[in-house]
């Protein structure tokens, strides 16, 4: 059976549906994450599904979305995905495609009507935040006291500034709808993919939750990552440093 949730406030057209299985999960803590600020919310989602092997259980749809497929192993995906761990009481939301500002609020506010079926634990967001420095902390912010206490001796409180794009409709949907939520944050250093950044993140949630999930992996993308930047740096010196044809005209 496919249980489908529709977007409301719309009556001309659905303009974004979320499509799902019914979930085995009776109280999941539900994490999202959206392409942003050092794809931080990608990297950590992406390796939660991969540590715990959750299976594919539904998809967001969007006729705003950008007109393209999706495909891993030759097989067509959903761009927006929903996944599931049973066994961790866990669900996911993992997107390979940026949301449009102009549509955030659509797709946020039609996932936290989905969730609400779910009866949720937890919502956590899951974002970027650039900063100049050079550390890689975690910055943290709650929609209830309950929620930061849990949450504030693991990461640095977000004393101000904004969560744009669907991370921060996320959490103004579920302060509306009175449903738990917290978004972490991991420092960046601006939008290139950031594992090092991610992992960070993961070591928050172990602590939150007392999971065991393993970090290397990351690293290693990271020290992937360094390298080739570091090489693509090199080559554009060398670019610049050929001297060019000199097309100056006479009259």
């Amino acid at each position: 059976m496919v249980d489908k949730m529709k977007s409301v406030g719309n009556h001309d057209e659905d303009l974004v549906e979320v499509i799902a299985e019914s979930l085995e999960c009776k109280n999941p803590t539900v994490l999202g994450g959206f392409p942003g600020m050092g794809l931080v919310g990608n990297i950590v989602t992406q390796h939660l599904i991969e540590q715990f092997k959750m299976k594919n259980v539904g998809f967001v749809d969007s006729k705003l979305f950008p007109p393209v497929a999706v495909i891993y192993g030759g097989r067509v995906k959903g761009a927006v995905r929903i996944y599931e761990s049973a066994e961790k009481e866990l669900v996911v939301l993992f997107s390979d495609i940026p949301i449009e500002p102009l549509i955030s609020k659509e797709v946020g506010s039609t996932i936290v009507q989905w969730i609400k079926t779910l009866n949720p634990k937890e919502v956590v967001s899951i974002a970027g935040l650039a900063t100049p420095g050079l550390d890689y902390n975690v910055y943290c912010a709650a929609t209830t006291d309950e929620e930061f206490e849990k949450i504030k001796d693991v990461a640095l409180t977000f004393e101000m500034g904004t969560i744009a794009g669907v991370p921060g409709v996320l959490m103004n949907e579920c302060m509306e709808h009175d449903i738990p939520a917290y978004c972490l944050l991991g420092e960046t250093r601006g939008p290139n993919p950031d594992p090092r950044a991610a992992a960070e993140v993961v070591k928050a949630l172990n602590k939150i939750y007392g999971w065991d999930i393993s970090t290397e992996p990351l690293m290693e993308q990271a020290d992937q990552i360094e390298k080739l930047l570091h090489k693509l740096s090199e080559q554009m010196a060398q670019t610049e440093k050929k001297p060019g044809k000199d097309f100056t005209m006479y009259g």
